[in-house]
């Protein structure tokens, strides 16, 4: 018997942003994500009611098996070889940063320019990467979706991390404060993007700190900073208006806090960085620079 579509509707509201997320890390292209996650729940739709326990467990493990081959195939058409030259640019110039007023632009940079590292990886590499120092997947759900070993997974892993930390030398300036883990803040993250989506006030009230406030920033001149909107619940309420439906986030974590990247027609129309006090978020800066997007989208990974 196959699944029915309240069942189906219920996994797609709950899970669809955590996989999109989760693909998206893998792939670097917001419209291969999504689609291999509609792929994913296409066959749900077509699986016996009967063989599965953990819908977000299974979609995981499928949507994983997708970005896998998709990154095997594109990889096989095309190999794609990422050097320093490409991301040369990105260092900060000998004299530091001369007004801090581009500091935002300049840090979120160094973030994206981690995706470009990324695409250093072999394809199982960055699937176990990302499932296990990203998500924090186990190795043996991981050796299911690989077709390997748990202890070679956690080889892969290893030898991902080194690549990345060989990458991520010289990509952050001087006078930044430690690295803040990726995993940290993941939780918080992850029900940010699910509420967003979803529509959900309360949930998003949960992760806000109550004197939490929003601000749009259209470029680094002071000029061109959007109205501050101050408060849990008018900067929730902003955010579910913005980007909720008809728009997709993705996460970008590293180099400090944790970012957003907005998507809306799979057009990146926003980066949002999510400023953290404990386990709450304090603000939230929707970056809207057009030379920042075209940055941004520039860096990231097509697959086509």
């Amino acid at each position: 018997m196959q699944q029915d579509d309240t069942t189906i509707s219920e996994a797609y509201q709950a899970h669809r942003p955590y996989l999109v997320d989760l693909a998206f890390r893998m792939m670097g292209d917001v419209g291969a994500a999504e689609d291999v996650v509609q792929d994913a729940f296409s066959r749900l739709m077509s699986t016996d009611a009967g063989e599965i326990e953990d819908y977000r467990g299974w979609l995981i493990v499928v949507t994983s098996r997708l970005c896998l081959d998709q990154i095997r195939s594109a990889r096989a058409r095309r190999e794609r070889a990422h050097d320093a030259a490409e991301i040369e640019f990105i260092a900060p110039p000998q004299s530091g940063l001369a007004d801090p007023a581009d500091r935002i632009t300049f840090d979120d940079r160094v973030r994206v320019a981690l995706l470009v590292i990324l695409q250093r990886l072999s394809p199982a590499e960055r699937v176990v990467f990302v499932l296990h120092d990203v998500f924090g997947l186990p190795f043996d759900t991981i050796a299911e979706t690989v077709g390997r070993s748990a202890p070679a997974c956690r080889q892969l892993a290893r030898r991902a991390r080194r690549k990345i930390a060989a990458g991520q030398a010289g990509l952050r300036p001087a006078g930044l404060g430690p690295e803040v883990a990726v995993s940290e803040h993941r939780a918080v993250t992850e029900k940010f993007l699910t509420a967003c989506a979803t529509g959900d006030i309360d949930s998003l009230l949960e992760v806000l700190d109550p004197d939490a406030w929003g601000e749009l920033v259209l470029g680094p001149e002071a000029a061109r900073h959007g109205a501050v909107v101050t408060g849990a619940e008018r900067v929730a309420r902003n955010l579910v208006r913005f980007w909720g439906e008809g728009a997709t986030l993705v996460s970008l974590s590293a180099a400090g806090q944790p970012a957003l990247l907005g998507f809306v027609d799979r057009r990146l129309t926003a980066v949002l960085v999510l400023v953290m006090a404990g386990e709450r978020i304090h603000a939230v800066q929707v970056i809207a620079d057009p030379r920042l997007l075209e940055f941004v989208s520039a860096q990231l990974p097509a697959l086509a």
